[in-house]
């Protein structure tokens, strides 16, 4: 049966890039239509649209359940079918608060089942892009397992065993490949600065991924693992800890983005939520070079993008609008520049450009109306102020208003 076409009138419309002013926003299916200006003394807009929010870096095989449970153990104990309906549930909370494409950076069978669903349509919410990890044993993917329990993450270690995984992972549909280039925080028994694989499996890794057609994100905290991961050209920096003045000429060539995870080391740092002494030290330290280097970096014009690692754990999904915020405050940035970088630049950084991101006729129908105009004033961009959101074309919350 053909698609129903509807329409949006009277709302002010920021398609992404530019202010359009009144205007009406038609869409069938999963695809906008027109984006139609009205005249220019059209009375002013109680409500506006903006395209939906892009998060390029979450973990979703976590509880979303709001009763407490031990984050580590959950996915252990929980069978892998009962974990994919979590999945779900946390890309819907995502979706309610505006955000309506999600980027997983640690996935697998139990994420890529989600994700099949979501984009199949069979399930209203948000799109889910899935990257599968390569990491060493021991190293920062392989720390959230107890050492003695048998089922563990695919791991690799050696070139060929890195290539192996990288045509597994595209073999079972993984949009991407995650890389890891230093030690993390949340891992237990690592310290950030230790390596993580060698340069010749590392190089492997991104060959392979690269020869494959897909995007490689590095994980890095340091700027050890900085060079290494602009050496070996990955596509995306995640968290960046230790960018430095000297690593600012090959970012801005390569225009590299990198989703700055701000609001769950802070978290972590102030002990907001429950962790280990380990695990607030670390953030401390990574906290404070974080803003020693990213004051200068984001002055530089070095390309910042939406990104939380939100888990449902130390970040929930629907905090990516506070994430917003703090990256404003954080990088001195103008709210319509904190926009782009949640809306239409994070669109760029995953090769989502010609799908989503932003309001023009034949991209799809992922957009948010919002009571205020939040290219003007992101503190208006919350959840209570969020009045409807259409992800795909179908409305996943509130009601479109009349």
């Amino acid at each position: 049966m053909p698609a129903i076409s509807q329409t949006v009138t009277g709302l002010s419309v920021w398609d992404g890039d530019l202010d359009r002013g009144p205007a009406s926003l038609e869409w069938s299916g999963d695809r906008i239509t027109a984006v139609t200006p009205l005249a220019a003394d059209a009375p002013p807009a109680e409500f506006s649209i903006i395209p939906g929010l892009i998060d390029t870096h979450v973990h979703m095989d976590a509880s979303a359940v709001p009763t407490p449970v031990d984050w580590m153990t959950w996915p252990i104990v929980t069978p892998a079918s009962e974990r994919t309906l979590h999945v779900v549930a946390h890309a819907r909370a995502a979706a309610a608060a505006g955000v309506t494409t999600l980027r997983e950076l640690a996935g697998g069978e139990v994420q890529f089942s989600a994700a099949r669903g979501l984009n199949a349509g069979l399930i209203p919410g948000p799109r889910l892009l899935v990257h599968g990890p390569v990491g060493m044993t021991a190293g920062h993917g392989d720390l959230f397992v107890p050492p003695h329990y048998p089922h563990r993450t695919p791991l690799a270690d050696s070139p060929d065993e890195c290539r192996k995984l990288v045509r597994q992972w595209a073999r079972s549909g993984a949009d991407g490949i995650k890389i890891f280039t230093s030690g993390g925080v949340l891992s237990v028994g690592d310290k950030v600065g230790w390596r993580n694989q060698t340069r010749a499996e590392i190089a492997a890794t991104v060959d392979e991924a690269h020869a494959l057609g897909m995007l490689v994100a590095a994980h890095t905290h340091t700027a050890e693992g900085v060079d290494i991961a602009l050496e070996f050209e990955v596509d995306s920096l995640e968290h960046g800890t230790g960018i430095l003045e000297r690593h600012w000429e090959t970012l801005l060539e390569r225009n590299i983005p990198i989703a700055p995870t701000l609001l769950i080391n802070d978290a972590i740092a102030d002990r907001r939520i429950p962790v280990s002494d380990d695990a607030a030290e670390k953030a401390r330290a990574v906290v404070a070079e974080r803003d020693a280097n990213f004051a200068g970096a984001a002055a530089a014009g070095i390309r910042f993008v939406l990104g939380t690692d939100a888990n449902g754990v130390m970040v929930q999904f629907g905090d990516q609008l506070e994430e917003l915020r703090l990256m404003k405050r954080a990088f001195g940035w103008s709210a319509e520049r904190a926009l782009r970088a949640g809306t239409s630049d994070a669109a760029d950084a995953v090769r989502l450009t010609d799908t989503t991101g932003r309001l023009r006729p034949g991209l799809g129908a992922d957009f948010v109306i919002v009571r205020g105009r939040p290219w003007e004033d992101i503190d208006v961009l919350t959840a209570e102020n969020i009045v409807a959101v259409v992800a795909r074309g179908q409305l996943v919350s509130g009601a479109i208003p009349a």
